[in-house]
């Protein structure tokens, strides 16, 4: 079992790396393996929707979202982390998931997902609540905690001591792990996937 944490902040060591830390080392005592993806202070490119990645499987653009898209098989769960910019997540992320799932939307069902943010104030639940998106148009389940996934504080020292904060962190890690092993447990028992319909597109334009 592995699981992908993703660090959406410009800061590689940050609030929000602390708060996903907390989370991985949780992860680690369960023995499930754990990878962090730091996205960098650079610009990620956004979808143009060009289709291209439906013909190969993978967006055209060689960089960190290509990477993840074809190693996705590895990773049983899938955690977004971001700082609160404006009461949204970073434009990192953001751009990241948009390629990343609109590709890989039907490979993503049946994983776990969560979202991390940190904030030195307000606007937590709304970044929140719009990187939990991802997850519930993709058929995945979404793991939750003691309180909503939130560490506060405006420097790493803050965060540390935001011990609310930190224990949600730890039982949301308790809570996917279990959850994590569960899957593990039904798999040996035969007890698969739900198999979907064929999925249904439609729009409001009527004749």
């Amino acid at each position: 079992m592995k699981v992908l944490l993703i660090n959406g902040s410009p800061h590689k060591d940050g609030c929000t790396f602390t708060a996903l830390n907390e989370v991985a080392q949780t992860l680690r005592k369960y023995n499930i393996e754990t990878e962090m993806l730091y996205l960098g202070n650079k610009p990620i490119a956004g979808c143009i929707v060009c289709m291209k990645c439906f013909e190969t499987g993978h967006c055209f653009r060689d960089d960190a979202v290509r990477k993840i898209q074809d190693r996705l098989a590895e990773f049983d769960a899938i955690i977004l982390g971001s700082p609160v910019y404006y009461s949204q997540p970073t434009g990192q992320i953001t751009s990241f998931c948009q390629r990343l799932f609109f590709c890989k939307e039907g490979d993503m069902a049946g994983k776990l997902g969560a979202s991390v943010v940190s904030c030195r104030r307000g606007g937590a639940s709304a970044t929140f609540e719009q990187l939990n998106q991802y997850f519930t148009i993709s058929n995945m389940p979404v793991v939750s905690s003691q309180y909503w996934n939130s560490v506060h504080g405006f420097t790493t020292e803050d965060v540390r001591k935001d011990k609310e904060g930190l224990q949600t962190m730890r039982s949301l890690g308790e809570n996917m792990a279990w959850l994590l092993k569960s899957m593990e447990t039904a798999k040996q028992h035969g007890i698969d996937k739900p198999v979907y319909e064929e999925r249904l597109r439609t729009h409001f334009i009527h004749d």
